[in-house]
Protein backbone atom coordinates (compact mmCIF):
# COMPACT_ATOMS: atom_id res chain seq x y z
CA UNK A 1 0.00 0.00 0.00
CA UNK A 2 1.26 3.45 -0.91
CA UNK A 3 -0.09 6.43 0.99
CA UNK A 4 0.11 10.05 -0.10
CA UNK A 5 -0.91 12.76 2.32
CA UNK A 6 -1.85 16.32 1.42
CA UNK A 7 -3.24 19.39 3.09
CA UNK A 8 -0.94 20.55 5.84
CA UNK A 9 -0.11 24.19 6.37
CA UNK A 10 -0.14 27.15 8.69
CA UNK A 11 -3.37 28.26 10.32
CA UNK A 12 -4.36 30.50 13.19
CA UNK A 13 -5.85 29.10 16.35
CA UNK A 14 -9.55 28.47 15.86
CA UNK A 15 -9.11 27.84 12.16
CA UNK A 16 -9.61 24.73 10.07
CA UNK A 17 -7.63 22.48 7.77
CA UNK A 18 -8.46 19.32 5.87
CA UNK A 19 -5.90 16.60 5.36
CA UNK A 20 -6.26 14.03 2.59
CA UNK A 21 -4.63 10.65 2.22
CA UNK A 22 -4.81 8.77 -1.07
CA UNK A 23 -4.20 5.03 -0.83
CA UNK A 24 -3.06 2.82 -3.68
CA UNK A 25 -1.47 -0.56 -4.17
CA UNK A 26 -2.38 -4.19 -4.56
CA UNK A 27 -2.80 -5.02 -0.88
CA UNK A 28 -5.47 -2.99 0.85
CA UNK A 29 -5.58 -2.59 4.62
CA UNK A 30 -8.73 -2.76 6.73
CA UNK A 31 -8.11 0.45 8.64
CA UNK A 32 -6.74 3.83 7.71
CA UNK A 33 -6.04 6.74 9.95
CA UNK A 34 -3.81 9.49 11.18
CA UNK A 35 -1.06 9.78 13.71
CA UNK A 36 0.81 12.91 14.69
CA UNK A 37 4.20 13.75 16.10
CA UNK A 38 4.82 17.03 17.86
CA UNK A 39 8.36 18.40 18.17
CA UNK A 40 10.30 16.40 20.74
CA UNK A 41 7.45 13.98 21.35
CA UNK A 42 6.48 10.49 20.30
CA UNK A 43 4.21 9.74 17.38
CA UNK A 44 0.67 9.12 18.65
CA UNK A 45 -2.69 7.96 17.38
CA UNK A 46 -5.19 10.66 16.34
CA UNK A 47 -8.06 9.07 14.44
CA UNK A 48 -8.97 6.01 12.40
CA UNK A 49 -11.72 4.68 10.20
CA UNK A 50 -12.67 1.17 9.18
CA UNK A 51 -12.63 0.97 5.42
CA UNK A 52 -15.56 -1.45 5.16
CA UNK A 53 -18.19 0.07 7.45
CA UNK A 54 -16.94 3.54 8.35
CA UNK A 55 -16.68 3.01 12.10
CA UNK A 56 -14.38 5.63 13.58
CA UNK A 57 -12.18 6.17 16.60
CA UNK A 58 -10.57 9.33 17.97
CA UNK A 59 -8.12 10.26 20.66
CA UNK A 60 -9.93 12.20 23.39
CA UNK A 61 -8.10 15.46 22.73
CA UNK A 62 -9.60 15.83 19.23
CA UNK A 63 -13.13 14.51 19.80
CA UNK A 64 -15.71 17.04 18.69
CA UNK A 65 -13.13 18.98 16.66
CA UNK A 66 -11.74 16.48 14.14
CA UNK A 67 -13.71 14.30 11.78
CA UNK A 68 -12.29 11.41 9.79
CA UNK A 69 -14.13 10.22 6.69
CA UNK A 70 -13.52 8.14 3.60
CA UNK A 71 -14.36 8.10 -0.08
CA UNK A 72 -14.25 4.51 -1.20
CA UNK A 73 -14.45 5.39 -4.89
CA UNK A 74 -11.34 7.55 -4.60
CA UNK A 75 -9.54 5.34 -2.08
CA UNK A 76 -9.05 8.47 -0.03
CA UNK A 77 -9.35 9.25 3.66
CA UNK A 78 -9.88 12.76 4.98
CA UNK A 79 -9.25 14.41 8.32
CA UNK A 80 -11.28 17.57 8.79
CA UNK A 81 -9.71 19.56 11.60
CA UNK A 82 -11.75 22.39 13.12
CA UNK A 83 -11.19 24.67 16.11
CA UNK A 84 -7.49 24.05 15.84
CA UNK A 85 -5.31 24.76 18.84
CA UNK A 86 -1.57 25.46 19.07
CA UNK A 87 -1.16 22.07 20.73
CA UNK A 88 -2.37 20.45 17.51
CA UNK A 89 0.87 21.56 15.87
CA UNK A 90 2.63 18.45 14.63
CA UNK A 91 3.63 16.43 11.62
CA UNK A 92 0.61 14.36 10.68
CA UNK A 93 1.12 10.90 9.20
CA UNK A 94 -1.36 8.86 7.26
CA UNK A 95 -1.25 5.18 8.12
CA UNK A 96 -2.82 1.87 7.17
CA UNK A 97 -3.07 -1.34 9.15
CA UNK A 98 -5.03 -4.54 9.54
CA UNK A 99 -5.10 -5.48 13.22
CA UNK A 100 -7.81 -3.32 14.80
CA UNK A 101 -9.53 0.03 14.72
CA UNK A 102 -7.16 1.65 17.21
CA UNK A 103 -3.49 0.75 17.34
CA UNK A 104 -0.18 2.06 18.52
CA UNK A 105 2.60 2.90 16.09
CA UNK A 106 3.81 -0.69 16.37
CA UNK A 107 0.59 -1.95 14.85
CA UNK A 108 0.82 0.11 11.68
CA UNK A 109 1.71 -1.75 8.51
CA UNK A 110 2.16 1.21 6.15
CA UNK A 111 3.10 4.85 6.64
CA UNK A 112 2.77 7.81 4.36
CA UNK A 113 5.11 10.77 4.39
CA UNK A 114 4.15 13.32 6.99
CA UNK A 115 2.52 16.66 6.38
CA UNK A 116 3.20 19.55 8.74
CA UNK A 117 0.36 21.33 10.48
CA UNK A 118 1.28 24.50 12.33
CA UNK A 119 -1.28 26.32 14.46
CA UNK A 120 -0.30 29.79 15.56
CA UNK A 121 -1.69 31.42 18.68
Amino acid sequence: VQLQAFGGGLVQAGGSLRLSCAASGRTFSRYLGWFRQAPGKERVFVAAIAWSNGITSYVDSVKGRFTISRDNAKNTVYLQMNSLKPEDTAVYYCAAWASGLRVSTGGVNYWGKGTLVTVSS
